[in-house]
Parts: C-alpha cells; structure tokens; sequence
C-alpha cells in the first residue's frame, strides 16, 4: 500500500481495532503517514462469513468516504 500511495494512487488498509496502533506505526515506518486505515472489528480471521461480511459491511462506507475526499 505505501508503494501505491507513494505513486499518488488511492490506497488504504482494512485493520482491525486491536492493530490500529500498530497500523499506524508502520504506516510511518513505510513513509505513508496519512495512509488511511479502515477500521472494523477484530478479529478477522477464525470467524463465520457471515461475520466477514458484517466487517465488510463496516469498512465499505469508509472506503467511500475517502474516495469520496481524494476527488475533491
């Protein structure tokens, strides 16, 4: 994702609340401070699609928002 955004392209990550810190952190390792991170629940892994899906449910509208911000 740096890569992308380091190439002006949209990118963001999905990361659930427990890494949000760590997301950060690493976001500013990579050189990408701003990289947006989308959040949603954790976990992710080991759980029913239903609840996949629930998440997903989560992270699309804050998927939007952002391309929504960076047409503007």
């Amino acid at each position: 994702m740096a890569q992308l955004t380091k190439r002006g392209l949209i990118a963001a990550v999905v990361c659930s609340d427990t890494f949000m810190k760590l997301g950060s952190a690493q976001a500013k390792v990579f050189g990408v401070p701003d990289l947006p991170l989308l959040k949603i629940q954790h976990p992710l892994g080991g759980i029913s699609m239903d609840k996949v899906r629930e998440r997903a449910a989560v992270a699309l509208p804050q998927l939007l928002q952002l391309l929504k911000e960076k047409q503007s």
